[in-house]
C-alpha cells in the first residue's frame, strides 16, 4: 500500500509541477505582450494628444523649467513643439510595436524610449510643485505634477526591459545564422 500511495503522490507532484510550469509560461507570455503593447498604446494615445492645444499647454511648464528642453521654446512655439513630441512618441510606439517583424526596429524604439523617459523623469527635479508642501514636501508627491511624473519610472523600466529583450533576440538570430 505504501509504494502505491508513494507512486500516486509522485504522479500528482509531476502533474502539479508541469501545470505550474505551464501556468508560469502562460503568465509570462501574457505579461510580456501586455507590457509591450500596453506601452505602445500609452505612447500612441499620449502622442496623439500632443497635437491638441490642451496638451501643448499642459506640458509647457515641464518643458519651460527643464534645462534639457527649455531651449526648444526658442526654436518652436508651444503647439509646434508639442506636435513634434507627438510625432516622436508615435514613431517610438510604432518601432516598439514592430517587434514581431524586426528586433532591430524594436531596439531602436526602445533606446529612444529610454532617453525619452530619462528626460521626463528629470522633470521631477526641475518642475516646481512636484513635492507636496502641505504634506511636508519630499517624499510626499503632489497629484500633479508629482504623481503624474512618477509613473514614468515604470515606463522607463519597460523601455529598458524591451532593449534587453531585443538585444537578446538579435544575438540569438546571429547565433542561428552562424550555426
Amino acid at each position: 500500500m505504501t509504494s502505491a500511495t508513494s507512486l500516486q503522490e509522485q504522479r500528482l507532484t509531476r502533474h502539479t509541477d508541469s501545470h505550474n510550469l505551464i501556468s508560469a509560461r502562460w503568465a509570462e507570455t501574457i505579461g510580456r505582450h501586455s507590457l509591450r503593447y500596453g506601452f505602445v498604446l500609452v505612447l500612441l494615445w499620449i502622442g496623439g494628444m500632443k497635437f491638441t492645444a490642451y496638451e501643448a499647454k499642459a506640458i509647457s511648464g515641464f518643458v519651460a523649467n527643464s534645462p534639457l528642453m527649455s531651449w526648444a521654446y526658442s526654436l518652436f512655439n508651444e503647439r509646434s513643439f508639442s506636435s513634434l513630441l507627438g510625432v516622436t512618441e508615435i514613431a517610438i510606439a510604432l518601432l516598439v510595436a514592430a517587434r514581431p517583424f524586426s528586433a532591430r526596429a524594436a531596439l531602436a524604439g526602445s533606446v529612444l524610449a529610454v532617453g525619452m523617459f530619462a528626460t521626463t523623469l528629470s522633470f521631477m527635479l526641475t518642475t516646481p510643485g512636484v513635492w507636496e508642501g502641505s504634506a511636508g514636501g519630499f517624499p510626499a508627491l503632489s497629484v500633479v505634477p508629482g504623481q503624474f511624473l512618477v509613473k514614468d519610472f515604470v515606463l522607463f523600466g519597460a523601455s529598458m526591459w524591451m532593449c534587453g529583450e531585443a538585444v537578446g533576440a538579435l544575438r540569438q538570430a546571429e547565433q542561428d545564422i552562424q550555426s
